[in-house]
């Protein structure tokens, strides 16, 4: 496993834990964070032995959003032409998206473990993820509204169709925190713990439980679950009968039956 600036990564039972490793400066999301997430990833998605994915934060916080370091050295960068600061700007914007869009992209299952902070990009972030789950006092905030700016990393597009568009608009508009509870009520949050620990032990057997399951089942339901986001029912329902023509023929289907009816746990292949 390489050795990661921003993260920490581990493989074991099958799960990969992607942990924000910053504690020290509330898990911001520095440049480090932006190119290693990529790579993470791209690793995570390629490797049949990694059959879900747990991003959490390491510390009191699962993150502060992004480094203001960050946004002051892109300030610092822009020139008197606006027509080419304009230019500058939105290939940075686009190359921060293309971090959450490999999250949002990967075909395994990713759960976010968050507690304490999650605010401004943390919120992009969890929004790319399958999953999310808190503990009951993690406070989650759409920062950007305070900062002068506009939420620009996936969070006004992808968390209208978690939390439905009205309660969108609303945290977008005022930036105002709310805790695991609320988040729970909201449909931001599956589940809420009391404290750390409980999140990580309940997280990770909700982990175990899905890297037990067929992986190429499991593919094809988050394949399908993406696909349906832009497209219209009868076209899922074809493609869905395309998908599963070939599919089906996978010895997995053979082991979950056989499985089944003998009352074993089954084993699939990786």
């Amino acid at each position: 496993m390489p050795e990661y600036k921003a993260f920490r990564v581990e493989l074991v039972d099958k799960i990969a834990h992607v942990q924000i490793n910053r504690p020290e400066k509330v898990n911001a999301m520095n440049a480090d964070f932006w190119e290693e997430i990529i790579e993470i990833f791209r690793w995570a998605d390629e490797t049949d032995e990694v059959r879900v994915v747990v991003i959490s934060g390491a510390g009191k916080h699962f993150s502060s959003g992004i480094d203001l370091m960050l946004l002051a050295q892109a300030g610092t960068q822009l020139g008197k032409d606006v027509g080419r600061n304009a230019e500058a700007l939105r290939r940075t914007i686009l190359r921060l998206q293309g971090s959450f869009n490999a999250v949002d992209n990967c075909r395994k299952p990713v759960l976010a473990a968050i507690q304490g902070y999650c605010l401004g990009g943390a919120i992009d972030l969890v929004s790319a993820c399958d999953m999310r789950y808190s503990t009951v006092d993690a406070q989650f905030s759409i920062k950007e509204i305070d900062m002068g700016m506009a939420a620009d990393v996936g969070t006004l597009q992808r968390l209208p169709r978690i939390i439905g568009d009205g309660m969108m608009r609303e945290l977008a508009f005022t930036g105002r925190t709310i805790d695991g509870n609320e988040a729970l009520r909201i449909n931001l949050v599956n589940r809420t713990y009391a404290s750390q620990e409980e999140l990580l032990a309940g997280v990770f057997e909700i982990a175990r439980e899905i890297a037990s399951k067929s992986p190429i089942a499991i593919r094809g339901t988050k394949h399908m679950i993406r696909y349906m986001r832009d497209h219209r029912v009868d076209d899922g329902l074809e493609y869905i009968a395309n998908w599963n023509g070939a599919m089906l023929q996978s010895a997995d289907l053979r082991v979950a039956m056989a499985a089944h009816m003998s009352k074993q746990k089954p084993e699939f292949a990786d």
